[in-house]
């Protein structure tokens, strides 16, 4: 027999030591009662409670541990039982299209927080500013002057024949100069002070309802723990969104009347569009509710019809208008585009952010926020093999069983290959769609992302996560809700943590001050 490699002999060592750790560490109530295993097929992965080694409990879940040695793994259980009872009877609920067995589902939410520090949080909100006030400009630029285009920053070839690019938006500038009204923003962790950017939302970020909600049910379970934990708040973003959509009319418009329009029931996501209209006291509106009369927007009540000012759109950008855009929509509103164009109505987000989102632009972030603001990024990208150009498909398609390779405009975990999970024939099979089509892809390197502790049947486990931090930017300010969504992977050695695929959410906390 051969002699094992130095990296099995590290992998050895490290797993017998992770052992003698657990057999040492976890004594009394938690290990018998929780059992929290951090040897779940991890190696060299960092956890936000036990650490990189996992030897001690970090100081921002040092509470929660004692907290947790105390509990009974039953009652535990059954919370986690009366949690999706509530969020059944609440409604709390999205869409998978395409599976016909399971049309509506519940989103899995998983009891045991998920916590940040306060120096943490300043961190990640400091670099998420930044990069929202520099997405921003890049909006403004592409439409109107191109000056990032003529410095030969950007090909122009990526931004004239993106689809998400709308040259109707070209010569206009939304009030106030915003674009991007609402941004979330995709974190991923690998260890204590290493925060990446894994993508950018500009376009219809969703997922803050289940953000507010899963506080909500947290304070209503477990009170002891904010009563024992400085949680920073966030029940007041509602509020806030509305505040922030009313500041970009009332340059011209006092009181502004603001509604949110989404494409109906059969929408994955209309759970929230309800939500966030009854939160800020507004109409929640369909495309046949509304009508466009020289050149103002209209809105059809039992009352009668009122001037709309605003309108948080949760509607795709193709089907806004069938004028201006897809003929064939009936989701949007004949004439709505000029009447934005107008200026009689805003648009938020305004149409066009979505190339922000395009993960070829994500790989010139930093070379964007350096153009706009003259600074370094202050958080990470992810390293990014763009395969419309040779040398980067050549590597890809060599490396294919260590990378993560994604579509350009793929969401949701669609349409993706991760190259350590996937067999020979996966491999065989992406690598003949990677040379029939490059332009369509882009590689990363698979991340050893961060893992947290989740309840499962037999006790704490780790799994890894993301955070969706939900941003929301007026004429002056720009604002980073505490905390965010955090998705996380509830199978076993899984990294996606998209809900249509598998994933759950947790509640986040940002504690301190």
């Amino acid at each position: 027999m051969s002699n094992p490699s130095p990296r099995l002999k590290k992998r050895c060592a490290y797993f017998a030591q992770v052992l003698s750790l657990f057999n040492t560490l976890f004594t009394l109530n938690l290990r018998r009662r929780l059992n929290y295993v951090i040897i779940d097929k991890v190696f060299f992965m960092f956890d936000e409670m036990l650490g990189e080694q996992g030897e001690q409990c970090r100081l921002p879940y040092k509470q929660l541990l004692k907290w947790l040695e105390q509990q009974d793994l039953k009652k535990l259980h059954k919370k986690s039982g009366l949690a999706e009872e509530l969020f059944r009877k609440i409604g709390i609920t999205f869409n998978v299209y395409g599976d016909k067995e399971a049309e509506e589902r519940l989103i899995p939410f998983d009891l045991i927080p998920r916590i940040l520090a306060a120096n943490e949080w300043r961190t990640l909100e400091r670099g998420i500013t930044q990069r929202v006030a520099a997405i921003n400009a890049f909006l403004l630029d592409i439409y109107n002057g191109q000056q990032i285009i003529k410095a030969g920053i950007i090909p122009a070839d990526l931004i004239y024949k993106n689809k998400a690019f709308l040259p109707q938006m070209c010569g206009f500038t939304p009030p106030g100069g915003v674009y991007t009204h609402v941004v979330g923003v995709d974190i991923v962790r690998t260890g204590p002070n290493d925060f990446f950017v894994l993508e950018d939302n500009a376009r219809v970020p969703s997922g803050v309802s289940y953000m507010l909600e899963n506080r909500s049910t947290m304070q209503h379970m477990f009170p002891e723990l904010f009563t024992a934990h400085q949680i920073k708040p966030i029940s007041n973003y509602p509020k806030e969104l509305f505040k922030s959509l009313a500041s970009c009319a009332e340059s011209t418009i006092n009181d502004p009347n603001i509604a949110v329009l989404s494409p109906g029931i059969y929408n994955s996501a209309y759970y929230e569009h309800s939500f966030l209209a009854d939160e800020m006291g507004v109409e929640l509106v369909q495309g046949s509710d509304l009508h466009v009369h020289d050149e103002r927007v209209m809105i059809r009540t039992t009352t009668g019809t009122q001037n709309l000012d605003v309108i948080y759109r949760r509607v795709d950008d193709d089907f806004l208008d069938p004028l201006s855009f897809n003929p064939t929509s009936l989701l949007g509103t004949p004439g709505l585009f000029d009447a934005y164009r107008s200026g009689s109505v805003i648009l938020a987000n305004a149409p066009g952010t979505g190339i922000a989102d395009d993960k070829a632009i994500y790989s010139y972030i930093p070379e964007i926020i350096k153009f706009y603001t003259g600074e370094r990024a202050l958080l990470n990208n992810i390293p990014t093999w763009r395969c419309s150009e040779a040398d980067d498909l050549r590597y890809v398609l060599e490396n294919l069983q260590k990378l993560v390779v994604k579509e350009v405009h793929g969401s949701g975990g669609y349409g993706m290959l991760v190259g350590p999970a996937a067999s020979s024939r996966e491999i065989t099979a992406f690598r003949k769609k990677l040379r029939a089509n490059p332009g369509k892809y882009v590689a990363q390197p698979t991340l050893a992302l961060s893992t947290v502790p989740i309840l499962t049947r037999n006790g704490l486990a780790p799994r890894h996560v993301d955070l969706r931090p939900f941003v929301l930017v007026s004429p002056n300010t720009i604002n980073v809700t505490p905390g965010g969504l955090t998705r996380v992977a509830l199978k076993k050695g899984s990294l996606v943590v998209n809900s249509s695929q598998g994933g759950g959410t947790k509640d986040t906390w940002v504690i301190g001050v």
